[in-house]
């Protein structure tokens, strides 16, 4: 069984047993999440969502909490001596699905 959730504005394919990395949610280590907005459950009988599928929703334990690995930024304008670097580290949620309920 398998299920598409949307968090953090995209979409994530998720099976039990899955670890995902996604936009930051609250929640501390080792606690349980519960995503509601389901858009299909798949398996024996496939359910599609309008948008979301009712009644559906997927438990997640939170893995950890992290940075991605920093980007560089640097801006350049020629002929105008405007030079700009910045450093950006974005926030991620790892979580394991522990079960889909549909």
């Amino acid at each position: 069984m398998y299920a598409i959730v949307e968090t953090g504005g995209k979409q994530v394919k998720v099976s039990v047993g899955d670890k995902i990395f996604v936009e930051k949610i609250d929640g501390e280590a080792g606690k349980e999440v519960t995503l509601y907005k389901v858009l299909f459950v798949g398996g024996d009988k496939t359910v599609v969502g309008k948008p979301y599928v009712k009644g559906a929703s997927v438990v997640a334990k939170v893995e950890k909490q992290g940075l991605s690995e920093k980007l560089t930024v640097y801006k350049y304008k020629s002929k105008a001596n405007e030079r700009k670097k910045q450093g950006h580290r974005q926030p991620y949620t790892c979580l394991v699905i522990e079960s889909i309920n549909a």
